[in-house]
């Protein structure tokens, strides 16, 4: 059995370490406090047992549990990221314990009137009589991804002290900086040597997921001509009008908040505006590949017909891949996610398999020649105040990891 008490006191040890990524940090990791972590994790796989524990100069963690069989079978990873969002702070967390949740809301935060209610997150229904890690209101909890790790740790834990459970050669990793888009860049997939792996990085229970979205950033610089008001009639260029017709020439309707399952956007996220020039910046996201393409290509071909509308180029549009669905490399090798769904039916899990509306490691993974779906940790309302984890959903993820090894092992007697 995993001990819910040693997961509870394994994740309270892991979130309550700040690792929060910054985005306008060069170095690998962003942030100097990610070792911290980085660092223990690593002292913790060497002392649970784990074999060829190595971090390299840029916090990327690697181990190995050696197989107990004497048959060949194939190598599996898993792997989860430490860093935590810089959407919110993740200094300071003070995990709260709700046993027997009885349905009704949560006060987080007395004195500032912070609730999680299920009026709003319903979610929460799930899960009436479980017990509930949650933030005190204050700061992100740090599910996303600390869930991953402690049961990716946990598992291996349980492993190593129950050698009757069969399976065959498995490595971890733990990265820095996914929360920035960074935490594949510096992966050493060769050093890892898996087959395949899965990432430990979903929500709610029973989530297995192989197919996200096709991602790019799109950087449109507006010019203008800054002249005194009093004397600007057919001289001044006003770059923020300019501006406001390339956002509305854009389709309305293709936002995050009018888009659902399959359906891509155009997400402005940052708008930065002078007279003399104006800064949009996107993000393009579609699970279709040649809808993504045409996206890209609408951007394009507005910059262009603005530029002809004012006679001169006043729009300047940069556009960068930044990851692609990784449906396209995982379907040649449908049976790793087949293991994973039956690991689940076997522990009485229902599997929710769905596209992910976003990207994950696994993505860059695969595209790097590691095959990598995602599965679920537990966590829900990822990267705010309002983010919890049910205790038994981490205990089950951790079960699940070990039930895939096992079937790996047993598919290749």
């Amino acid at each position: 059995m995993i001990s819910k008490e040693q997961i509870i006191e394994r994740f309270i040890s892991y979130v309550t370490i700040d690792t929060e990524s910054d985005p306008e940090s060069n170095t690998t990791p962003s942030t100097k406090k990610q070792w911290d972590l980085a660092n223990k994790l690593a002292d913790e796989l060497k002392a649970i047992g784990m074999h060829e524990v190595s971090i390299d100069e840029n916090a990327y963690i690697m181990a190995t549990l050696p197989s107990n069989v004497e048959h060949e079978v194939p190598t599996i990873g898993f792997i989860s990221h430490f860093d935590t969002s810089p959407d919110f702070t993740g200094a300071n967390v003070k995990p709260q314990i709700v046993e027997n949740y009885d349905g009704g809301d949560i006060v987080l935060n007395e004195d500032l009137k912070i609730v999680l209610t299920p009026d709003y997150f319903e979610d929460l229904l799930q899960y009436k009589g479980q017990t509930l890690i949650t933030t005190d209101g204050t700061t992100l909890l740090g599910a996303d991804d600390k869930t991953g790790i402690c049961e990716i740790v946990s598992a291996m834990e349980h492993l190593i002290k129950n050698p009757e459970i069969k399976h065959g050669k498995i490595r971890v990793g733990f990265t820095p900086d996914e929360e920035i888009g960074r935490g594949a860049h510096k992966f050493d997939v060769e050093k890892f040597g898996a087959d395949w792996a899965y990432t430990m990085d979903g929500s709610q229970i029973g989530e297995l997921e192989y197919e996200n979205f096709n991602a790019a950033g799109a950087v449109v610089k507006v010019k203008g001509k800054i002249v005194h008001p009093g004397y600007a009639k057919n001289k001044m260029v006003n770059s923020m009008y300019i501006a406001t017709e390339f956002i509305n020439s854009l389709p309305r309707l293709e936002t995050p908040e009018h888009t659902e399952g399959y359906q891509g956007f155009f997400h402005l996220y940052s708008i930065k505006g002078e007279v003399e020039e104006t800064v949009l910046q996107y993000i393009i996201r579609d699970h279709d590949r040649g809808h993504f393409e045409a996206r890209k290509e609408m951007m394009q071909k507005l910059t262009h017909e603005l530029n002809l509308q004012y006679g001169r180029e006043v729009i300047v549009t940069e556009i960068k891949d930044q990851y692609f669905n990784m449906k396209e490399k995982v379907e040649p090798v449908m049976h790793i996610v087949d293991i994973a769904e039956e690991a689940m039916k076997q522990l009485d899990i229902k599997p929710l398999i769905k596209a992910i509306r976003g990207g994950t490691d696994g993505s860059q993974l695969s595209y790097m020649g590691l095959p990598c779906p995602n599965i679920f940790a537990g966590g829900h309302n990822f990267h705010g105040r309002y983010e919890y984890v049910p205790v038994e959903s981490m205990i089950k993820a951790t079960e699940v990891i070990c039930k895939i090894a096992e079937i790996t092992q047993e598919q290749n007697k």
